[in-house]
Parts: structure tokens; sequence; C-alpha cells
């Protein structure tokens, strides 16, 4: 399966935790995808920090809007109803508690829960975004990302070794290997995706894993 393929999977799976109803942050990256693929059972507003409410999915090439963005600053389309917000209003909603889900990547997770996503030593940043206010503003934080760096080091680590964007903070890990809980006993394995098995995922993974009940081979 190719890596387009894999995001796909990550972002149909992280689509599952998303409730009827909810109101949803997606961040900067692969978590924009997930938009793609909302159910069409569920009533989901999408808000964006740029000051969007009600975000569809990408626009084909008819729909293109260049003055319709996301807070990354790709195109997107608006469902009925959407609303349009300056940011001080739009942080306000997430700091005020009213993102029932954020789906955010990550650089690295702990196995307590704490998140670096936002910088790199030395590298060259725009800065910490909205991500701050977002895993401690929102009800569940879901991360999505690959399961390994593109040296194959593990990104799932004991600790974060990158500067931390929220401690304790993550509630869910989705990547294209597995699906991984995150609990006050530590990191629950809970599915393992169709292409890898139970060892793979530890193999891959630094932290330890609560390996029980674990549904296996999940397309």
């Amino acid at each position: 399966m190719g890596k387009v393929n894999y995001r796909e999977r990550i972002a149909r799976r992280a689509e599952k935790e998303i409730n009827d109803g909810d109101y949803v942050n997606l961040g900067i990256g692969m978590p924009t995808l997930v938009a793609n693929y909302i159910s069409e059972d569920k009533t989901v507003v999408l808000q964006s920090e740029n000051g969007l409410l009600g975000i569809g999915p990408y626009p084909t090439e008819d729909e293109v809007d260049p003055d319709l963005i996301n807070a990354g600053k790709e195109t997107v389309t608006s469902i009925p109803g959407s609303a349009y917000f300056t940011s001080a209003e739009s942080f306000a909603m997430i700091r005020g508690g009213h993102v029932d889900v954020a789906i955010l990547g990550a650089m690295e997770v702990s196995e307590k829960g704490d998140l670096a996503n936002w910088m790199i030593p030395g590298k060259m940043i725009k800065g910490m975004g909205g991500a701050m206010d977002l895993v401690h503003g929102a009800k569940k934080i879901i991360v999505i990302m690959d399961h390994v760096a593109r040296d194959g080091s593990a990104k799932i680590k004991k600790e974060c070794e990158l500067p931390l964007t929220g401690k304790q903070v993550v509630h869910k890990i989705i990547t294209e290997r597995a699906a991984i809980d995150i609990t006050p006993d530590g990191l629950e394995l809970r599915e393992v995706f169709e292409g890898f098995t139970i060892q793979d995922v530890i193999d891959s993974t630094e932290a330890p894993l609560i390996v029980k009940n674990v549904i296996e081979n999940v397309k």
C-alpha cells in the first residue's frame, strides 16, 4: 500500500472518532484529509482557526475559490449554514471549550500523552499556531501521524525529546499501523491494521504497549 493510501486509511479511521453533532477542529497537514470522509449519517461542523465554521470537502477544480482557505492556507469548500468570523472569535470558541474533538498531527507522542508537534530545534518555524490552545481547549485530542520517522526511528516514545505543545493531552493515536489509546496505565494497543502484525507495532514503538483484546487485520 502506497503512502497516499496509508494517509487515506488513517483519515478514514480518524473519522470514526467523531460523533454525530460534534464540533471538530482539523489540524494542518494530514488531519485536513478527514474532511473528505465525514459520514453522510453524521452532522458534523468543522472549525478552522482562521475564522470558518462549517468546512466542506476539498474543492474540485471548478469549485476552487482562492479567498476560501483553511488554517493551512489550502482552498476549501463550505457547507450550507457556515459562518465566517475573526480569529479572535475563533480562539474564543477553542479556549471556551466549545470544540468537541481536535485531530492533530505530531512529531512525537509520549506514553503519558505528551504532544510535540510544533518545532524541531534549529529549523525555521512560524510559531506554535493554534495547537497550544487546541490541546487545552478541545474536549478530545486525537493524533494522526506516520508510525515512524523517515529514518525509521520511533515517534511514539517513552518521553518526548522535542519541545512540547502540551503535557498529558492526547487521548488516542492513529497511525498507518495501529490505533492506540492513552490510558492511566499506559499505551493500550486497540487495533492493528491490515498488512501489519502486533509484533510489527511493538517493534516500531519505543514506549511499552499494553496488549490485550487487540482487533487485528483492520482494513
